[in-house]
């Protein structure tokens, strides 16, 4: 099962507890979270407790919807996004990895759209979540 490495719902991830759980990939979450304030300054951020089989998590997001979920495993993070249709159709038109095309045509389709989950490892990751930040600011 793909879990939070913060399972306890009575205990808030703080940050000395992020840079321990995720290691070296820490720069690479702050990164993303900068790039996301750089585009968006008026997001807001939230940690989340998805039920005792998920554990904790952490979403940016505009006054509406996420714009992307962080969420912490042992020694690296995953980036979620939801992606609409018209998102999507910009993804695939793009020159994003074809490995996140394919996993995102694979996704089951909800109401509100398709979900990806992308472990992020390393630094050269970046390009792509970025591009995924702007089309998910555009749609």
């Amino acid at each position: 099962m793909d879990t939070s490495i913060f399972m306890d719902k009575a205990v808030l991830p703080d940050e000395e507890g992020l840079k321990s759980a995720i290691g070296k990939t820490y720069l690479l979450w702050q990164t993303i979270k900068e790039y996301v304030y750089a585009k968006y300054p008026k997001a807001t951020e939230e940690w989340f407790h998805s039920g005792k089989n998920y554990g904790w998590g952490f979403r940016i997001k505009d006054k509406k919807r996420a714009i992307i979920y962080l969420l912490p495993r042992d020694g690296y993070f995953k980036a979620a996004f939801m992606f609409g249709q018209k998102a999507t159709d910009a993804i695939m038109a793009s020159d994003i990895e074809e490995a996140i095309k394919t996993e995102l045509m694979a996704a089951t389709v909800y109401m509100e759209g398709r979900g990806i989950r992308i472990g992020i490892l390393e630094k050269k990751q970046l390009d792509d979540i970025k591009k995924l930040i702007d089309i998910k600011l555009t749609f």
